[in-house]
């Protein structure tokens, strides 16, 4: 019932109520929330690549612009996504609906347990890096193998 009551009221609210005047990407205090919050819940490790193997030490202008090796689980292959050039197309309204109604894969389960002001805070962060990168591949199903490199999280249990 409550999400209900979210999707309602964000529905409900005029798209500009979510999105930052314009310029004000360097004085609004939820800019410098995100950044410190993609790096805190780790989005970087998958969405940056190199992150991890540097000890974090990639410039802000490469964060999140996606990853070409894959994270294989029993559903498929999925990459982590560019989300410089997702959020180039989404407004931030359409960010927070995503939030509140996408399938349960990946980190999704995560996002709606943020502070509405937190999952703002990502999307303006991110959206103030400006669109960067390519598009990663499209996802697979478990009965294709990547022909990217990928990372085998399948549970794979020791013949006895």
């Amino acid at each position: 019932m409550r999400l209900i009551s979210v999707l309602i009221a964000l529905v409900a609210v005029p798209a500009a109520f979510f999105s930052p005047p314009a310029g004000a990407a360097g004085t609004d205090p939820l800019v410098a929330r995100g950044r410190y919050l993609v790096v805190a819940a780790a989005c970087n490790d998958c969405h940056t690549p190199h992150w991890r193997e540097s000890g974090g030490n990639v410039p802000v202008g490469d964060w999140m612009v996606g990853n070409t090796v894959g994270l294989r689980e029993s559903w498929g292959t999925d990459y982590p996504a560019n989300v410089r050039l997702l959020f180039a197309k989404m407004t931030e309204s359409e960010w927070l609906f995503e939030i509140h109604t996408r399938g349960g894969r990946m980190q999704w389960h995560d996002l709606r347990r943020l502070t509405l002001d937190d999952q703002r805070a990502i999307y303006r962060f991110i959206r103030a890096l400006g669109p960067k990168g390519t598009q990663v591949p499209d996802s697979l199903p478990s009965d294709q193998d990547p022909r990217t490199p990928y990372i085998d999280l399948r549970l794979h249990t020791p013949r006895p």
